[in-house]
């Protein structure tokens, strides 16, 4: 009873204490802090750091800025070292050991985790570690009217990834609103043009995506960000449908998609949990991780359509990752795992997902790369709509107030 009250009783501080959710906060690319996150609570502190450079570009970097622009300049995110599952990492253990072929999958993404992952980018000059060389066996990278994203499939155990891990969920938000992972951020240039608030990188312009959700594990990865004019945003990057994955939050034509890397246009996709039965627009509720493992879901996503896609081949566009020398920490050797998901479209309704389960706890600092002292973030209006500031500040809110209901019941 008294460790409950007590770890009831550190939620509670922990969100009170959170002045700004990750969310709420803006940055300019060419002014990064050290750290984003600068709170400590039940999930600790930020284990890596945001002003990432040259000295932070190896395959041991704890750099936590990722980016998102094209099929070949992209970034996932993936764990610091190998040996521990993304549940481990990002969450504690919440659901039953998986089957195989597993059902659709879990992840404790609102619960409590320590929220290490770290970028992993298919290009140099960022900072980060590099996807080597065979780990993106096939990718779409597609730019719609509201957001970009990129999907494929990807040898996970050349990122640290275990090879039976099917995953879970990155995003801003979390149970105490500081991002999963912790501090963790995202840019692009495929905005550039619908703020002021940019920074540049060679004369490029980068924005802060505000709302963006990445899915890793089972072989597959999805990365989408939304335009952060956009004003459904936090809509089209809902980040509460944390244990249907990819197939679902990123629908695509995945049967297609293993062996090729193409660029498209396309048109949106309806909000994830959404979809269309006769004729009405219907929403998805997801069932509490307490019930077990989602077996069904009562639909089948709508893939929207893409055109004027542009093939490539890895060689042609990884070039960073050709050039890459081995290192320690991307050593470890596997086969390479082959999702479920592969031989099966979008349509599946028993595609896998993401999961997470397991726990760890959060690596000592090691953030000695990036230049200069350690700054405080801080909020401003950006670009981000009042609803979005509305959501972030009803989700702290509701995490306050449940918290302190559960003080009160024990």
């Amino acid at each position: 009873m008294l460790a409950s009250i007590v770890v009831a009783s550190s939620l509670a501080a922990g969100a009170l204490a959170q002045s700004t959710p990750l969310a709420a906060k803006r940055f300019q690319w060419d002014n990064l802090p050290y750290k984003a996150d600068t709170d400590t609570g039940i999930r600790g502190f930020q284990i890596g750091y945001n002003r990432c450079n040259g000295t932070t570009q190896n395959q041991d970097s704890l750099c936590q800025t990722a980016v998102i622009n094209s099929i070949d300049d992209f970034c996932l995110w993936a764990p610091p070292e190998p040996g521990k599952t993304v549940g481990d990492i990002e969450g504690p253990p919440s659901s039953p050991p998986l089957s195989s072929p597993p059902p659709l999958l879990l992840h404790a993404d609102e619960d409590v985790g320590t929220g290490e992952m770290v970028a992993w980018c298919t290009k140099e000059g960022y900072g980060t570690r590099i996807i080597p060389e065979g780990a993106l066996q096939g990718v779409q990278f597609i730019r719609t009217p509201h957001y970009v994203q990129v999907v494929g499939y990807i040898d996970q155990v050349k990122i640290d990834m275990q090879a039976d891990d099917y995953g879970g969920e990155m995003d801003p938000h979390g149970a105490d609103q500081r991002g999963n992972p912790l501090g963790g951020l995202l840019f692009s240039n495929a905005f550039g043009g619908n703020s002021s608030r940019n920074g540049t990188r060679n004369g490029t312009q980068f924005q802060q995506v505000i709302q963006w959700h990445n899915f890793m594990g089972g072989a597959q990865f999805c990365l989408k960000a939304c335009d952060p004019s956009y004003e459904n945003g936090w809509a089209m990057c809902e980040h509460i449908f944390d244990r249907i994955g990819c197939i679902y939050n990123a629908p695509s034509n995945w049967s297609k998609i293993n062996g090729t890397f193409e660029s498209c246009l396309g048109d949106d996709q309806l909000y994830p949990g959404q979809y269309i039965e006769n004729g009405r627009t219907m929403t998805y509720t997801q069932p509490p991780e307490s019930l077990g493992p989602i077996t069904t879901v009562p639909y089948t996503p709508f893939t929207p359509s893409s055109s004027s896609c542009t093939p490539y081949t890895s060689a042609s566009i990884y070039t960073a990752a050709a050039q890459l020398a081995p290192s320690s920490s991307s050593s470890a050797s596997s086969s390479t795992m082959t999702s479920s998901a592969s031989s099966t479209d979008s349509g599946s309704a028993s595609a896998t997902a993401s999961s997470g389960s397991g726990a760890g706890s959060a690596a000592g600092p090691a953030s000695t790369g990036a230049a200069g002292g350690q700054q405080n973030s801080q909020p401003g209006s950006g670009s981000g709509s009042g609803a979005e500031d509305l959501k972030v500040a009803g989700a702290m809110v509701a995490v306050v107030a449940g918290l302190i209901g559960v003080v009160a019941a024990l």
